[in-house]
């Protein structure tokens, strides 16, 4: 009966209302019930536990059930035409073979007419074990001793090319350890498990410092960057790595938590902390519970000087102790952050393009929010109702059609069409459908518009987060594999080659003739962040805010 349900049918006002509570009620105790129902099975479970006996067994179907898929890529998706492109050309050619007929079964009038070229690409896997004649000279005159040295990479055990591998097959490829430890064996390394970690995360100076250059380069590539964190064990302990890129670069860093000053020291490329409380950061307060004493005396240390972090703590601890944890975490941040934007000496990120997580608020002087997040908790609905799920349906449409024209006023914007789709937003996110959970979530979204629209100002920004979300997934993969780094240097090393390999990636240079290069000492390869400031003033990443 609800499925041809047309509630503008009902020309009673009173009972069109009526049914349309009772179809929210019939949604709100749906959920409520399902609820529960898992509630319920919990405490069956613990019950049983604290028994002695165990849960409900948990039986796989013969035939799983397909996953929940809260994507919007069906939606966003728009097909393209594929062209072919030939391999061939890029194929560098190691050595040629002449491949003779047999002449026997030539007829006496058979004339030469040239050669059929046919490409085979193959590879040699061999061992290049080498062992160095040292020269050695003693001098009876000041009675030293002269010995040749090792070209550079050579250094240890292993050589340049073992070394290059073992960082491209852990880093580059995500391989664990001991399937590296099988493939070198296979070949006929002889190398152990200790030797090998110490080629991963011992000596790695010069390649932290091209890390750091990377980096610091990356933020001055352009005035937005998209963010993004995940989890990472290390020794066992839980802390969070966190992602800075764009499109010529991308960069990890991991610390021990993920609130604001954490995220604010990556920004920071870890740099020591300074704190500023000018006007700016007492604006920042202004949303904060505090005393009005408390503020009186904030209002009297209002200064553009910096002061570093023991200063500002004591400062905060003599003066106002009887702070909560909250308010003098708040008013740290806010210090912080404002020192942050008072900085000429490095790069101060305009924009960042994240989440709506609160760690990322105050951060910068604007933010864009993802449209992907936006969508998803639309996509979470899940209404048992035919009616809702038509209104829902039908409201998806509409969103999803306007983040095509959104994208489309990237490639041209103009002044009219920034207005007009400013319009269309208010009208979007002003349905009132009758459905109450699809009317709160699109009220939640509605009161995000100027972090969701400030592509209108900025067109280059992108609408999604997805360059983030990529390159944390590929540390998610490597914790998959690897778990976790045990110590210090191996969260470094883990950070700094990620960094670098998802940056030579995007550079379109080699990872493994990148690591072979720097530790061979050739250097035919440029500086990578000398290669990431000329991608970026190639592709004219902020050219909106120069125009401003």
């Amino acid at each position: 009966m609800l499925d041809n349900l047309d509630l503008n049918a009902i020309q009673d006002e009173n009972a069109r209302e009526l049914i349309r509570r009772l179809l929210n009620l019939i949604e709100q105790l749906t959920a409520d019930l399902r609820d529960a129902q898992a509630e319920n099975q919990r405490l069956r479970d613990e019950n049983n536990r604290l028994k002695g006996e165990q849960g409900k067994p948990k039986i796989k179907a013969n035939t799983p059930k397909p996953a929940v898929d809260h994507s919007s890529e069906k939606e966003r998706r728009k097909p393209r035409q594929r062209h072919k492109s030939s391999k061939k050309a890029a194929i560098v050619i190691d050595r040629e073979q002449v491949v003779e007929v047999d002449r026997a079964q030539l007829p006496g009038d058979a004339e030469f007419k040239g050669y059929e070229e046919v490409v085979v690409q193959d590879i040699l896997l061999k061992t290049d074990n080498v062992c160095f004649r040292k020269q050695k000279y003693y001098a009876p005159s000041n009675r030293r001793t002269y010995l040749a040295q090792l070209p550079q990479g050579y250094e240890g055990q292993f050589g340049p090319g073992v070394k290059a591998l073992t960082v491209a097959l852990y880093f580059g490829m995500g391989s664990s350890e001991p399937k590296i430890l099988e493939f070198f064996e296979n070949v006929g390394i002889l190398i152990s498990q200790g030797e090998l970690s110490n080629l991963l995360i011992k000596d790695q100076e010069c390649f932290h410092a091209e890390k750091d250059a990377v980096y610091e380069a990356g933020l001055r590539s352009s005035p937005w960057q998209h963010t993004d964190d995940t989890q990472t064990r290390v020794n066992g302990q839980n802390q969070h790595c966190h992602v800075v890129c764009n499109p010529v670069y991308s960069a990890y860093q991991t610390t021990p938590t993920k609130e604001r000053l954490a995220v604010l020291d990556v920004l920071r490329n870890g740099r020591e902390r300074r704190f500023r409380l000018n006007q700016e950061a007492l604006s920042l307060l202004e949303g904060v519970v505090l005393s009005k004493a408390a503020r009186q005396l904030l209002q009297t240390w209002r200064s553009e000087v910096d002061l570093d972090e023991v200063t500002f703590q004591q400062r905060l601890d003599t003066w106002l102790p009887k702070l909560s944890l909250q308010q003098h975490k708040a008013i740290l941040d806010a210090a912080a952050v404002a020192a942050y934007h008072a900085e000429t000496d490095f790069p101060v990120i305009q924009a960042l393009i994240c989440d709506d997580a609160p760690q990322f608020n105050w951060l910068t002087r604007a933010m864009m929010l993802c449209w992907v997040h936006a969508g998803r908790p639309f996509k979470k609905l899940t209404p048992v109702v035919p009616l809702h799920r038509t209104l829902l349906d039908d409201f998806l449409k509409r969103f999803w059609d306007y983040y095509d024209q959104l994208l489309a006023y990237r490639q041209n914007p103009t002044p009219e069409e920034s207005v007009r789709l400013e319009a269309d937003f208010d009208s979007l996110f002003a349905t009132r459908s009758g459905y109450d959970e699809l009317d709160r979530r699109i009220a939640k979204t509605q009161a995000k518009k100027a972090a969701l629209l400030l592509v209108l100002k900025y067109p280059e920004l992108p609408l999604h987060n997805n360059p983030a979300e990529l390159a944390v997934r590929q540390r998610v993969r490597k914790r998959d594999v690897s778990f976790g780094p045990r110590t210090q240097d191996g969260c470094q090393a883990w950070d700094t080659f990620m960094t670098l390999a998802a940056t030579t990636k995007k550079l379109g240079v080699s990872f493994y003739a990148y690591v072979q290069d720097r530790i061979a000492g050739t250097h035919h390869i440029p500086p990578l962040a000398e290669l990431v400031e000329k991608a970026a003033k190639e592709l004219n990443l902020g050219w909106s805010w120069s125009v401003a």
